[in-house]
């Protein structure tokens, strides 16, 4: 990976910490640490990183509240690291905005193999070119990573995550068809999200989102088949 590319990690726990900085460190990329919520928001605003490493359990504030509060001003990819392996603390962190999740104990190689798969689908977020794409009501833009949506001769840009940007870049291509779940998660998806459900999730938390600002029902769900953006055109 590109070493400008800079990992902000969010751990109380000094050994794991230092463990996964130093794996960081050695596959080329750059890496700070935060031990508290309150420390990694300063560190965050300060060095711009491209991804954090995000624990749920910290001292001052929960990995959750931490996560809610960074996007409410940025959509910088976010990877989740609990001891925790519920579904329902799984889809929490989706439903706040995270791009994938860890559970520990893990292999610190497996980390970075995700760190590094996140970090391309950020860089590309849809290969298959960057012209913009529209529907009647929505302008996406691949290459700067931002969508535009049209509501009474208002312009809106909602903040996505990149999960929510790549599956609705994907399915905004052909707003016609029928996308399966299954389809979508190979597609959008990181590797440790290959639930129904998280892909159920992803597209609630973007409905809500382009309903909050005047676009409802996007994506469309089609009963036992899938999503679809919209016959309109």
């Amino acid at each position: 990976m590109n070493g400008h590319n800079l990992i902000m990690v969010v751990e109380d726990e000094p050994e794991i910490a230092d463990i996964l900085v130093s794996y960081i460190r050695k596959s080329a990329m750059e890496a700070i640490h935060a031990k508290d919520g309150t420390t990694a928001m300063a560190l965050f605003r300060l060095k711009k990183p491209d991804l954090i490493l995000l624990d749920i359990q910290l001292p001052d504030i929960t990995g959750w509240n931490f996560l809610s509060s960074l996007r409410k001003e940025s959509n910088v990819p976010v990877i989740m690291v609990t001891a925790f392996d519920q579904d329902i603390d799984k889809l929490m962190g989706l439903r706040l905005g995270a791009d994938d999740y860890i559970i520990k104990p893990f292999n610190p190689l497996e980390v970075l193999a995700r760190i590094e798969a996140v970090l391309r689908r950020v860089k590309s977020p849809e290969p298959q070119g960057k012209s913009p794409i529209r529907t009647r009501f929505i302008t996406i833009y691949p290459e700067e990573f931002c969508v535009e949506v049209l509501i009474d001769g208002a312009v809106y840009s909602p903040v996505l995550t990149t999960s929510e940007f790549r599956l609705l870049t994907y399915m905004a291509r052909h707003p016609r068809r029928v996308f399966s779940r299954e389809e979508l998660m190979d597609a959008c998806l990181p590797e440790g999200d290959k639930l129904d459900r998280t892909i159920d999730s992803h597209i609630s938390k973007l409905r809500k989102k382009l309903e909050r600002i005047g676009l409802d029902n996007v994506p469309e769900s089609i009963r036992g088949i899938g999503y679809r953006i919209g016959s309109e055109k």
